[in-house]
């Protein structure tokens, strides 16, 4: 990517304020892959206290699924929804198959 980046003045979406969007953060975007940001930093920052993503994002309660582990036959639960086919296992299982692999 051979592109020249030059200081923009930008309108966030949200106050619609303006902010720069400097050469140096350009590039940083850019090589990223991330899209060119839409609001300024206190709009950002604003949106990320108040809980701008959607239910059950990142909001502190986690989701267990109880399960029979594939190993022991324990019952348990686990922080995730299991793959229909796929083995899964208790926490001490888990522990131990992750030890054996790293072993070897």
């Amino acid at each position: 990517m051979n592109a020249e980046f030059h200081d923009r003045t930008v309108t966030c979406v949200a106050c619609k304020g303006t902010f720069e969007f400097t050469a140096g953060a350009q590039e940083f975007f850019a090589g990223r892959g991330f899209s060119e940001p839409r609001r300024c930093k206190p709009c950002r920052e604003a949106r990320k206290t108040k809980g701008g993503r959607p239910p059950g994002a990142n909001s502190g309660s986690r989701r267990e699924t109880h399960i029979t582990c594939s190993r022991c036959g324990q019952q348990s639960a686990v922080p995730f929804k299991p793959t229909p086919g796929r083995a899964v296992y208790c926490g001490e299982c888990f522990e131990q198959r992750r030890a054996a692999e790293a072993a070897t």
